[in-house]
């Protein structure tokens, strides 16, 4: 797909698959003050760095980004240098991080997750990402464009607690007033001590209105709630 639009722009853009790098992702309040303590030659070059911004400090790469919800950084460093640089993190207290704990925290910090939440499929109005896309600058044009100006949102993405006994996952009917949508990412939150989940919704539904969610046959009841769950480790619903 990349390729096919490059070639049709005439823009001078080559891809190449930098399998020389690897990338450490160091997430949480204290991150930054981790990652300065275990590796000190990052920290003048990183230091001042806004989030969502990034710095090439010589063959390493930092970004104050990451998708936990988290402050922290994303490091792209040279292969042969990862696990040096793991073992100064391990050692500065940094604890590992499965994929399964990533995941809970994307999802309490409202964080779509590609190909679960959202695809090629998906417009980006129906998947909550309207902040993404922008309409102001008229002399902006991307892929889509077009498509999204004579297609608007049919749907809204909104979050759900569950009220009773029982654990939201993806693909589950829900049951509002307005009609019928659909959960695309579910779990327990361990900081609501919920279960929770991402649903695709009517236009009409609204933050604070009691929907039902068929968990094996059963409808559950589950409360509407504005995105995010949690912000910077506290629940905010």
């Amino acid at each position: 797909w990349m390729r096919k639009h490059i070639a049709a722009s005439g823009a001078n853009v080559s891809l190449t698959a930098r399998r020389d790098l690897a990338m450490i992702a160091v997430q949480g309040p204290n991150a930054r003050a981790k990652t300065w303590q275990a590796l000190p030659q990052l920290r003048a070059g990183s230091e001042t760095l806004k989030p969502f911004s990034g710095a090439q400090l010589g063959d390493v790469f930092v970004g104050r980004t990451g998708y936990t919800g988290e402050d922290g950084f994303e490091i792209a460093l040279p292969a042969d240098q990862a696990a040096a640089a793991w073992a100064e993190l391990t050692a500065a207290g940094v604890a590992p991080c499965g994929l399964g704990a990533r995941d809970t925290l994307r999802l309490e910090a409202g964080m779509n997750l590609y190909g679960q939440d959202m695809d090629e499929t998906v417009s980006p109005l129906d998947a909550g990402l309207a902040w993404t896309v922008d309409f102001k600058d008229e002399a902006r044009n991307f892929v889509g464009k077009s498509a999204l100006i004579t297609q608007p949102a049919s749907r809204r993405v909104l979050g759900l607690i569950l009220e009773d006994r029982g654990v939201l996952r993806s693909h589950m009917k829900v049951f509002a007033p307005a009609g019928e949508g659909e959960t695309t990412s579910g779990s327990f939150s361990p900081t609501l001590e919920k279960s929770i989940a991402f649903a695709r919704l009517p236009l009409t539904v609204e933050p604070g209105e009691t929907v039902e969610v068929d968990i094996r046959g059963k409808r559950l009841k589950a409360r509407t709630v504005k995105l995010p769950f949690v912000r910077n480790g506290k629940a905010v619903v």
